[in-house]
């Protein structure tokens, strides 16, 4: 028990700190790609097998996720088990390989600085370019205020699922559970859709990412609080807007670490938002005590590494009072 929490604890700190220094580099392998790639095959597949009804749709979308679930599962724990028979030190390298693939907070910065920096320069059409890489929604039409919020909104809630959520699962399972978290998470943002093609075929992925982001979702918004209060920013209205407003969305989760982030810089995040041509009605998160700006893409960058670093700081006092106390 002590060896598995030692590898894991150390892992899980090469992983990070890789994160923190190298990012995702342009043209580098990378693991969540292949989940991604792999979603898109096994639906083509399925959707030859399954007939085109309901019920056949969301048949394939169960059978996706259960496919998905057990090889982002098992093939790490293969790996990990084999490389930990050949040497102890060759499994902790490994996973902490994989833990760097799975934690993704320095992309999530600099993907966001892509849209930032064209604001500055008053490029809005890069900057709706940029941000297209990063959201769902439709771009080409939002003005700065929009590509702005829309920016602050990815940052705050991928705080929880690029970020927080992997961590937790990685705590409790090591990098074969983390990578079953990030499995769940890709389905969702490839199949999840409520549009014609996926409304059937994408409900069970999306009813498994509600499950597995229930708690870190809440958790990461009190870390989040927690951070503001470190940061100096509005801790008292970030606890008010947390209260008031994390339920303004139809995810049953996305609007925690977003009501927190509105709240603690003061902004209106949210509202109405355009998909595939069509808008979708949404209330607004947070007062308009001030009005959004450029800058307050950085303030959710402090804010997203602050929370960071109060969960990694929890994670190794529970590593070490495990190791104290079994």
């Amino acid at each position: 028990m002590k060896e598995y929490i030692i590898v894991n604890a150390a892992a899980f700190l090469i992983g990070f700190a890789a994160d923190c220094i190298l990012g995702d580099p342009r043209n580098f392998p990378h693991s969540v790609n292949l989940i991604g790639n792999s979603i898109r095959r096994v639906e083509k597949a399925l959707r030859k097998i399954f007939p085109e009804t309901e019920r056949g749709e969301r048949q394939a979308g169960a059978c996706l996720v259960v496919i998905m679930c057990a090889l982002s599962f098992a093939i790490p724990v293969v790996i990990l088990l084999v490389a930990f028979k050949v040497n102890i030190w060759l499994c902790m390298l490994i996973e902490g390989f994989m833990i760097w693939q799975i934690i993704a907070a320095k992309s999530l910065m600099k993907e966001s600085k892509k849209v930032y920096f064209p604001l500055q320069d008053r490029n809005l059409e890069e900057a709706r370019i940029a941000l297209s890489m990063i959201v769902g929604r439709d771009t080409a039409e939002l003005d700065e205020t929009g590509v702005t919020k829309a920016a602050v909104e990815t940052v705050a809630e991928n705080t929880s699922d690029g970020i927080i959520a992997p961590m937790i699962y990685i705590f409790i399972g090591g990098a074969p559970l983390g990578y079953l978290y990030k499995a769940i998470n890709t389905m969702d943002s490839i199949v999840g859709y409520k549009n014609e093609k996926y409304l059937n075929f994408g409900r069970c992925a999306a009813l498994v990412d509600d499950a597995a982001n229930f708690i870190p979702a809440r958790v990461s918004a009190i870390l989040m609080i927690a951070a503001s209060c470190f940061l100096k920013y509005d801790v008292k209205n970030a606890v008010k807007i947390f209260k008031r407003d994390r339920r303004k969305h139809a995810s049953p989760n996305s609007a925690h670490t977003e009501s927190v982030c509105a709240g603690a810089l003061d902004i209106r995040l949210a509202g109405d938002a355009k998909y595939f041509g069509k808008i979708y009605k949404k209330q607004y998160i947070g007062d308009d005590i001030r009005p959004i700006e450029a800058e307050d893409i950085l303030r959710s960058h402090r804010l997203m590494y602050g929370t960071t670093i109060i969960t990694v700081a929890i994670l190794y006092l529970l590593w070490l009072g495990i190791l104290l106390f079994t």
